[in-house]
């Protein structure tokens, strides 16, 4: 007798049927958005779908002057990343320095199940 799938199992098999390549996210401390980047280039050349962050919360810009709006915009973006983990197929992590927030979304993707690579592996909280 058959279950029903999951929404994660449904995803995948989605994912599948519509022929899309591997989708990698990519996460770490936006001090590294030109790795980011250039990360972003290597993958798209080898032919992988690419999400990763859209916002550099550590430069200054009119949106995110007022504490308490970026506060909140800070919450809306961690939600949003964890949405792109779970629609990812693998997450690469980027940058030789590991905060708070990307050990939180590398704990994350490795509770989903999902494989985690890193430019610079030495920083891996699990290794």
């Amino acid at each position: 007798m058959s279950h029903p799938q999951t929404p994660a199992e449904t995803l995948v098999e989605a994912k599948k049927g519509l022929g899309l390549p591997r989708i990698v996210v990519i996460c770490g401390s936006t001090r590294f958005m030109a790795e980011m980047a250039e990360a972003d280039a290597r993958e798209t050349e080898a032919g992988r779908i690419v999400v990763k962050p859209g916002v550099d919360m550590k430069s200054s810009h009119a949106r995110r002057s007022e504490p308490a709006g970026a506060a909140a915009l800070k919450a809306r973006l961690d939600e949003l990343h964890r949405a792109k983990i779970r629609l990812s197929d693998e997450v690469l992590v980027v940058g030789g320095y590991i905060g708070d927030s990307t050990r939180a979304e590398i704990a994350y993707a490795r509770s989903l199940g999902k494989p985690v690579r890193f430019t610079h592996p030495e920083v891996d909280p699990d290794a």
